[in-house]
């Protein structure tokens, strides 16, 4: 269950993945505190960082009850992409790994020829992982896709070419940038890349019970478990996920008291980090995937969705009880 990426020794290896608006760190702390391996940040632009953007500055706020953290970084210039990664790493020191973002589908991050766009540019990929490995202390990964198209499977041969530049480990996300999360991913491509290089090989995609985390182990030889969609909504996926590979025993899924309890605590937390205005519009994301499939779970969407302040969202969390 212990592994390690670069010197970074992980108590587990199930791991928090980054997702932009979801894994910030308030639900870092939640997810940690059910024995999370390690977590990522949202990804972060290099670019805002050297122009000193406040939303980015707080994007990167870690707590030491969340180490060992990744920062995930993304950009397409190498020279900037080094130079932000160690002003980083030297100004912040509870940043235990660099992360690079070669995965975002998103149009606007691929128009910038960032994100999966890097999955075009092999060569341009080596020349990143070089510059910012040699740059920084501390270890660097990378989180790519299994291509850019169906036409363009190449996570081999960049995870190669990422080994062979200084990267310490490797998140393979069994999709193609075409596919954003639909269809079923590929993890014969995660065990293709894990029998291709020698540095760890963390696999990402479908992994929603702790059977998934199973047989993504078993099926690919993986060295860890990233975990995306999963865990939104679904902190305990750590500890359940964890509890199985030690005993075999399936936990069950987590009462509607403790589901409540949680919500409450997460909605507290985002107060106090980004105030009650953003926390009250933020959570309303969360509640809807921490009640998907509770019974009349349409209806408390509906109810959440409309709320505007605190106090008025807290008494409608109390009513799923009632549901």
């Amino acid at each position: 269950m212990k592994m390690k990426i670069g010197n970074i020794e992980l108590e587990n290896n199930v791991i928090l993945a980054p997702m932009a608006g979801v894994t910030d760190l308030p639900y870092r702390l939640l997810c940690k505190e059910q024995g999370c391996g390690l977590v990522y940040t949202e990804m972060v632009s290099a670019k805002a960082i050297y122009y000193n953007n406040k939303n980015t500055i707080l994007l990167m706020q870690i707590d030491e009850r969340e180490r060992p953290v990744a920062v995930q970084l993304f950009g397409s210039e190498p020279d900037l992409m080094a130079d932000m990664a160690k002003r980083i790493t030297e100004e912040n020191p509870l940043i235990d790994i660099i992360d690079i973002n070669m995965g975002c589908p998103v149009p606007k991050v691929v128009n910038n020829n960032e994100g999966s766009a890097l999955m075009k540019n092999p060569k341009l990929i080596g020349e990143i992982v070089k510059k910012v490995s040699t740059a920084i202390d501390k270890p660097l990964t990378i989180k790519i896709r299994k291509g850019f198209d169906e036409s363009n499977i190449n996570a081999v041969e960049v995870a190669k070419i990422a080994e062979e530049n200084g990267a310490a480990a490797i998140g393979v996300h069994g999709r193609t940038r075409e596919q954003y999360y639909s269809g079923k991913a590929d993890w014969d491509i995660i065990r293709q890349v894990k029998d291709a290089v020698s540095i760890p090989v963390l696999g990402n995609g479908d992994v929603f019970a702790p059977e998934d985390a199973k047989r993504l182990l078993e099926e690919t030889g993986c060295d860890g478990i990233l975990i995306g969609r999963g865990a939104q909504g679904n902190p305990w996926i750590f500890s359940r996920i964890i509890h199985y590979l030690e005993t075999g025993e399936v936990l069950p899924n987590p009462t509607l008291d403790e589901i409540i309890d949680t919500i409450n605590r997460h909605l507290e937390m985002l107060s106090e980090y980004k105030g009650s205005y953003t926390a009250v519009r933020e959570m309303r994301k969360h509640i809807s995937w921490y009640t998907k499939g509770l019974p009349g779970s349409a209806h408390i969407r509906r109810e959440i969705n409309s709320t505007q302040s605190m106090e008025e969202l807290k008494e409608k969390i109390e009513e799923i009880k009632f549901i």
